[in-house]
């Protein structure tokens, strides 16, 4: 098995749809599913061309009520390339007897290939070799090629190319009934003897989208022009081109797309610049060539190398790969943030949520700059969080759990229970955790990078008015005398009130309001770091006092943590007494219970009244903090906080938690990453084969789960090196699965890059000469000098490998 491919030999209709969105390919500006060619939307297939930031509204009237959505559009498939012999039907992969098939994307250089034989109903035997890419360098560029080789017969072949704007949204059936018809048709055109045009526009963003199809013949290495005819009605342009074939002979079908939109920079038109563009690319060779050379600048900068990974080392490659599409160098000049489902597909609607909190951090040590882009879509979103807090009856900023184009809260209404059929109360824009997470990204990324232009002209107000809406939020209770939280949902989705409550929400989240309490002190810190005198302009700008940010520090120091008697965090207040859970009958009743709250809701049942989790929001803390820094926080809450607490917490809400969501294992994997290595190798395991396998069920298909993807790779990157930053140095406490012998990665730590490799007991940290980043390494609680050209070799037992649980935590 290679470990740069993922290879499918043999052709299954009902795989389609995952092998689609896994055979994704993409640059960060615009990204296309793995379709076939000749693939129209149906049963199996869905093509699909999504751009960062493509969005549209459409309303529809739902269960009694006018519903508004936000959708990620599918632009126009711009794939459309198909033949046929004379007399022949044209070229369709289910009605042919397939002799061969293969189909191999090579993740290394970012190209989709297929190899296809097959026998037609005349008896006709026909090889097909197909490859295809999304330009990494040149964002605006897709590119395909056909080899058409008649095996034995030899005749007239007509091979048509079109560019098809028809196409609506309908990629997730749940969401069929809602309004999908995102595209109105503007115009077609042909621009020269071998390109076509198209132009259509969104019906409310007003997105003009234009592109420009560029498809040329060679026969025995000559190009030759064929006989061509063009088809075109309301938003959809096709060009014939007709040819004599000799048996065993070639034709060679090169397509060259250019996609530009009203919103790209240094353009006068998108038409024009499209048209343009596609005009002025090389063959599909040279387009090859430099594609190649830009991916591998990538590797060489996020590559991380496993010793005999074998499948493993070629999935985590995979999760690379689709992180890298999804955003690439190319975000850094665009309005965008992560959707949660990458641009594979339209589940979620493309919207983006918190998975940034787990993406970031492999971008913040391997290319920054992305990770800059993506935290200033939320800053120019800051006056929408402001205006959502202020409607809310809080101050400051409060960021919305879905996010789109304007940053306004697109969280639906009410969804679809497949299970039920019922469109039940959607209340998931209680999740306020959301605000945390976008303060928590800021200062990772300031922390690894020491961006202090960024901290002190963004990141640090944005943390002040998120700072400001927590103390806003935090209501005083005089019985206790510490501050609640009320009316939030967790990162657990399945508890959204109390049992038999008319009104959503709870209280007292433990995850949110310890979250709360680390945003207030960070906040308070930040206002001291960014200087005397941006810290004024801020006042100014702000209405912000000295007084107020003392306040922030007091609130955070009397926020109130429930516990369960035995000293277990809860997950909110009242958990404690919620029911125990049948978790054997209904594996038993169901087998898949991933998702127990539409099985329940489908029987007039509620997770409400039952301990059971799809994630466990408590271990969010141990996954985002180490050991040292929850004890920091906790004892800032006045709340004694011991190593023993850990494993006791981890082991209680593993029993009550159906990993309903892709997070939730990589999140247990990396509590358990020190104390129970084989559970947490499994467990790690297991989210790689999440999405490869469609562990869920069906949900792959509608978008690769992005979070999931960059948590498996950071588990590798940070979770088993122990990577992190404390008190200004970079700290490294390596502690590898059994089955994993060594691991090779380059990292930049504040603008400077190292390189690491760990072996065995073995860790050595290489500087190259250019390394003007800090003197000193910290190696688990040792301090080690370290400069420019300087080879560190650290030794350690196999007994000193892991911490103990009750020593530390990852």
């Amino acid at each position: 098995m290679s470990e740069w491919t993922l290879e499918y030999r043999g052709f299954d209709p009902a795989q389609e749809g995952l092998r689609e969105a896994l055979c994704t390919l993409g640059n960060g500006y615009f990204a296309t599913r793995g379709a076939a060619g000749e693939a129209e939307a149906g049963e199996f297939h869905y093509p699909g061309t999504y751009l960062a930031g493509g969005y549209n509204r459409l309303s529809t009237e739902i269960a009694g009520r006018v519903v508004e959505n936000e959708d990620l559009v599918n632009l126009p498939n711009w794939l459309c390339l198909t033949f046929r012999p004379e007399g022949g039907d044209w070229f369709n992969l289910m009605a042919v007897e397939l002799l061969d098939y293969r189909q191999c994307l090579d993740i290394e250089s970012g190209v989709l290939k297929r190899q296809l034989f097959f026998r037609d109903h005349q008896g006709r035997e026909t090889t097909l070799i197909t490859q295809r890419l999304v330009h990494m360098a040149q964002p605006h560029l897709g590119a395909i090629e056909w080899r058409i080789r008649p095996e034995n017969w030899a005749g007239r072949i007509t091979v048509r190319s079109a560019l098809d704007g028809r196409v609506i949204n309908a990629g997730v059936a749940r969401y069929r009934q809602l309004a999908s018809t995102h595209l109105a048709p503007l115009s077609t055109d042909e621009s020269g003897d071998d390109t076509i045009c198209l132009q259509v526009e969104t019906r409310q963003s007003k997105l003009r989208i234009a592109q420009a199809a560029r498809t040329r013949l060679r026969i025995a290495g000559q190009e030759i022009e064929g006989k061509r005819q063009s088809v075109e009605e309301a938003g959809y342009i096709a060009q014939e081109m007709t040819f004599e074939l000799a048996a065993g002979g070639e034709a060679v079908v090169e397509k060259v797309v250019a996609l530009h939109t009203s919103r790209d920079r240094a353009i006068a038109e998108p038409g024009l610049a499209a048209c343009q563009a596609v005009t002025r690319a090389g063959a599909f060779d040279e387009l090859l060539n430099s594609h190649r050379r830009a991916w591998q600048h990538l590797w060489q900068r996020c590559d991380i190398g496993l010793d005999g990974g074998g499948r493993v080392q070629m999935i985590l490659r995979l999760h690379i790969f689709h992180l890298l599409q999804t955003v690439s160098p190319h975000s850094v000049d665009l309005d965008v943030g992560v959707p949660a489902r990458g641009l594979h597909g339209e589940a979620y609607r493309g919207h983006i949520f918190w998975d940034e909190l787990f993406i970031f951090p492999f971008l913040n040590y391997r290319i920054p700059e992305i990770t800059r882009a993506l935290l200033r879509y939320r800053y120019r979103r800051l006056d929408e969080a402001r205006h959502l807090a202020c409607q809310a009856g809080y101050r400051g900023a409060m960021y919305p759990w879905q996010s789109g184009s304007e940053g306004r809260e697109e969280s639906q209404q009410v969804h679809l229970n497949p299970k039920s059929g019922r469109w039940i109360p959607d209340n998931s824009s209680l999740q306020r955790h959301v605000n945390a997470a976008v303060a928590y990204n800021v200062w990772r990324y300031y922390e690894v990078t020491e961006d202090r232009e960024f901290l002190a002209y963004y990141g640090a107000e944005m943390l002040f008015e998120i700072a400001r809406f927590w103390a806003s939020a935090a209501s005083w209770n005089a019985q206790r005398k510490r501050y609640d939280i009320r009316g939030v949902m967790g990162p657990d989705e399945f508890h959204d009130r109390y049992p038999d409550a008319q009104a959503p929400g709870l209280d007292n989240n433990t995850y949110t309001n310890v979250m709360a309490a680390w945003v207030l002190g960070r906040a308070v810190n930040v206002y001291d770091l960014i200087g005397e005198r941006r810290r004024g302009e801020l006042n100014d700008a702000l209405a912000l006092s000295d007084r107020e940010v003392s306040q922030w520090m007091s609130i955070g120091q009397q926020l109130f943590v429930p516990f369960h008697a035995d000293g277990v965090p809860s997950q909110f207040e009242g958990y404690e007494g919620l029911q125990e859970f049948d978790w054997a009958g209904y594996r038993e009743r169901y087998g898949d219970i991933h998702r127990l709250d539409r099985l329940l809701e489908a029987e007039g049942d509620t997770v409400n009244r039952y301990k059971a989790s799809k994630q466990a929001d408590v271990l969010m803390l141990f996954y985002l903090f180490s050991a040292e820094e929850l004890g920091d926080i906790f004892a800032q809450l006045g709340y004694s906080f011991s190593g023993e607490l850990i494993p006791r917490t981890i082991g209680y809400y593993q029993q009550r938690t159906s990993h309903g969501s892709t997070l939730s294992r990589v999140v247990t994997s990396w509590v358990l990453a020190r104390a129970d290595r084989l559970q947490a190798w499994d467990l790690f395991q297991q989210v790689l084969q999440s999405d490869i396998e469609d562990s869920q069920g069906g949900t792959t298909a509608e978008g690769i789960h992005l979070g999931a993807m960059a948590g498996s790779v950071d588990l590798i990157q940070r979770g088993h090196t122990g990577l992190e930053v404390r008190d200004g140095m970079l700290r490294l406490n390596p502690c590898l699965p059994e089955a994993l012998g060594g691991l090779h990665l380059r990292l930049r730590y504040r603008g400077c890059w190292l390189e690491l490799d760990l072996e065995g007991d073995r860790l050595t940290l290489t500087a190259p000469e250019s390394w003007v980043g800090p003197e000193r390494i910290m190696f688990r609680d040792e301090i080690h000098p370290f400069g420019a050209g300087q080879r560190l070799e650290l030794h350690y037992s196999e007994e000193e490998r892991c911490w103990q649980p009750n020593r530390d935590c990852p």
